[in-house]
């Protein structure tokens, strides 16, 4: 019997292109997950527990009295959209997206 010997350059060379796949996998990934969120309904009942409208001109300032006329979704640090997008996944939400002008009690300002 013949045993394979292992050096040092092909450890290295192996864990070199593993360490270059593993970002590639998780780009196609995360594009199949980006494009199989599906819109979160106001009646969802998390969605209902946080006060989540999909417009933010619309809330209820009475009920919600942490609600400032510029927090919107796409300003919020759990939002996960991009600047411009019109709705994005939130980690909120987890499965969902929501638009970039909604808002919920859970909302927290991006850092800058």
């Amino acid at each position: 019997m013949q045993s394979k010997l292992m050096t040092r350059r092909s450890i290295v060379k192996s864990g070199l292109i593993a360490g270059a796949l593993v970002p590639a996998f998780g780009l196609i990934g995360g594009t199949a997950d980006a494009a199989a969120l599906t819109p979160l309904d106001v009646n969802d009942p998390t969605a209902k527990a946080l006060g989540f409208v999909t417009d933010a001109t619309k809330v209820d300032a009475a009920a919600n009295p942490t609600y400032k006329p510029a927090q919107k979704c796409n300003a919020c640090a759990q939002y996960l959209g991009k600047a411009g997008d019109a709705t994005g996944g939130c980690n909120i939400f987890a499965g969902h997206s929501v638009p970039a002008g909604g808002w919920c009690k859970v909302y927290a300002p991006k850092p800058a």
